[in-house]
């Protein structure tokens, strides 16, 4: 059996007293997986990143906590989830549309 792969698409909805609130706590959101290290792409609708299923429920745990911890009282999570072989990568995947 091949080496298993990950990747994890995650759209972040903050609740937010002000609309100008909302996009700042998405930043911090962002940063997070930014400090982590993996591979990822930022789009308009959500974040892709890709690596260990592990280490990448980590991160989307951590980045509601950045959220929260931005002022947030609530966070909404819509997550994506590819699991398999590990030549399955965000590039094999979208390297057609590029």
């Amino acid at each position: 059996m091949s080496t298993r792969h990950a990747i994890v698409n995650i759209q972040i909805i903050p609740k937010a007293d002000a609309p100008a609130d909302v996009y700042p706590a998405v930043d911090r959101a962002i940063e997070v997986i930014v400090r982590s290290g993996v591979p990822y792409e930022v789009g308009a609708l959500g974040t892709t990143m890709e690596g260990d299923l592990d280490q990448l429920f980590e991160i989307v745990k951590d980045m509601h906590r950045a959220v929260l911890a931005a002022g947030c009282p609530s966070v909404l999570g819509q997550i994506r989830t590819f699991f398999g072989p590990a030549e399955t990568t965000m590039g094999e995947v979208t390297k057609n549309y590029r």
